[in-house]
């Protein structure tokens, strides 16, 4: 995490009071503008890297910088080579915001052609940047902060960081801890842990129908990337600050691989600046043109049912939307809508497909008839494979509430599930969420890849098994303390003589000090 870097941490703060003392005060406006600009300089980044490969091994490729952009509104065209960031980051400050206002930005929202997703999400979007010094000042902050972040990662060993990631991760926990929004990221480790349980490969369906910034389905393509590394030539593997295996993935991600790749993730919110932020962020990702969309899918408009391998997903926790706009696909007797994404996330998983998805404590525990209802639908018409308790500091500083991630695979028969009480996520479960040595999540991995029914049967443990017919047997609750055995330590009290010989002991020294201060007085 860098969040442990001061000196980044210092640049987002600088760069999100410039913003705010400049006159972009809405934060989640602020967070749009500034990935504009981080968006810029990632295209140029990106395309230069790919003009350079292209030239070393001779293959033709045609940059997106490569001809002549009809400025809109005017028969004027310009070179798309002055559009760069490395271009026009030296113009003078004034020159500057009128170019990225008028040229830049309305290349930025046609990139991938008129009638592309990524456009027409787009077409509403607008620069707003008030002032020409805080264009100047945004530019030279971004530019330190991504030669800060290359530095850590150079200088930790990080080669798989998810630079653009990061930022992300960053500029939204300011707004978190700003309190102007309830918009946050789960944490990059916990979606590293589920997508190594899931383990989606290559050529496989993936979405998220609450997608937000895309964190799922960039954790997915990263783990795909790494799997294929580690098929190819796992000496290139090294374990990252949460203690997985990464690798650079330059090595694997061939033309072949990225055609596959980019028919693979699909991801819905009903935000539109998130839908925006997705498509920003996969595409400086790699992903060429995202499959993310503006729909509400619990809605009646959604209808993508049976068509995905796998699910990862943090959908909206609190809530209720209103009866009549419900799929009528969902059948839970419940406007809740954390309730209505386990029924959606079962409905859109083909026969066979697996899902990895947290909920709040109540789905779990809850009783009536429809929290019971999910878990009888997860149970008797899946696999349920796992309930993994997540220790309640996981999403601190934004929330502190209990959850669980359960792993269920449709079409599959239940027959024992796998509990594990997680109690070390390897940061402190405070606010301030530092870096610790203790962590639970390697062990998970590796005990739910080797669980075992005839093994895995001490309740006394962090993790075991508990049979299908136990559970039905508790009204289908599934919190882990329910069925864990706790293990208490018997405590030695002293005899009530010696008790009662201390207190006495007390009582004369009490009397004692009375007495002396009598004869003071």
């Amino acid at each position: 995490m860098l969040q442990n870097n001061s000196e980044l941490k210092s640049l987002i703060d600088k760069l999100w009071n410039n913003f705010w003392s400049g006159g972009i005060s809405n934060p989640l406006t602020a967070i749009e503008q500034i990935t504009y600009l981080i968006f810029m300089k990632r295209l140029d980044e990106l395309e230069s890297k790919r003009e350079r490969d292209a030239e070393f091994t001779g293959e033709k490729y045609s940059s997106r910088f490569k001809g002549k952009f009809t400025i809109p509104g005017s028969e004027q065209t310009i070179d798309k080579n002055e559009l760069r960031w490395s271009v026009f980051k030296h113009m003078p400050a004034d020159e500057m915001l009128f170019h990225v206002q008028s040229k830049v930005f309305p290349f930025l929202k046609e990139l991938n052609g008129e009638t592309s997703p990524f456009t027409k999400h787009m077409a509403n979007a607008v620069f707003i940047m008030p002032k020409a010094s805080l264009l100047v000042e945004a530019i030279n902050i971004i530019e330190q902060i991504f030669t800060e972040i290359e530095r850590d990662a150079t200088e930790g060993g990080h080669a798989f960081q998810d630079i653009q990631g990061d930022v992300y991760e960053m500029l939204l926990s300011e707004i978190a801890t700003a309190g102007k929004n309830g918009q946050f990221r789960t944490p990059r480790h916990i979606i590293k842990l589920m997508a190594e349980l899931v383990a989606p490969q290559l050529g496989q369906r993936i979405a998220d129908p609450a997608c937000g910034t895309g964190g799922f389905l960039l954790g997915a393509y990263q783990y795909i990337l790494t799997d294929l590394v580690r098929k190819k030539d796992p000496t290139k593997l090294q374990k990252d600050e949460d203690g997985f295996e990464r690798a650079a993935i330059s090595a694997v991600l061939t033309q072949k691989v990225k055609t596959i790749l980019d028919q693979s993730f699909v991801g819905y919110d009903i935000d539109t600046t998130m839908v925006r932020l997705g498509f920003m962020n996969m595409m400086m990702h790699g992903i060429d043109e995202p499959k993310i969309d503006y729909k509400d899918t619990l809605s009646k408009t959604y209808n993508e049912d049976s068509q995905f391998d796998i699910i990862m997903a943090n959908p909206p926790f609190t809530g209720n939307i209103d009866k009549g706009d419900i799929n009528e696909g969902l059948k839970l007797p419940t406007t809740k809508t954390e309730l209505l994404f386990v029924e959606r996330i079962f409905n859109m998983l083909k026969m066979g497909g697996t899902a990895a998805v947290i909920v709040p404590s109540g789905v779990i525990q809850n009783s009536g008839k429809a929290f019971e209802g999910v878990r009888k639908l997860i149970i008797d018409k899946a696999e349920l494979k796992a309930v993994i308790a997540v220790p309640s500091g996981t999403f601190k500083p934004y929330a502190g509430v209990s959850t669980a991630i359960l792993i269920f695979t449709k079409g599959g028969e239940t027959n024992n599930v796998w509990f594990y009480d997680m109690q070390a996520d390897g940061y402190t479960l405070d606010d301030k969420r530092n870096k610790i040595a203790e962590s639970d999540l390697p062990d998970i991995v590796q005990r739910y890849k080797s669980r075992d029914a005839k093994k895995d049967n001490d309740r006394k443990q962090k993790y075991f098994m508990v049979p299908k017919k136990e559970l039905v047997e508790n009204n289908y609750d599934l919190n882990l303390s329910t069925y864990k055995e706790e293990v208490y330590e018997e405590v030695v009290h002293e005899k009530p003589e010696v008790i009662f010989g201390k207190l006495e002991s007390m009582e004369a020294e009490i009397q004692k000090g009375l007495a002396e201060l009598k004869e003071l007085m």
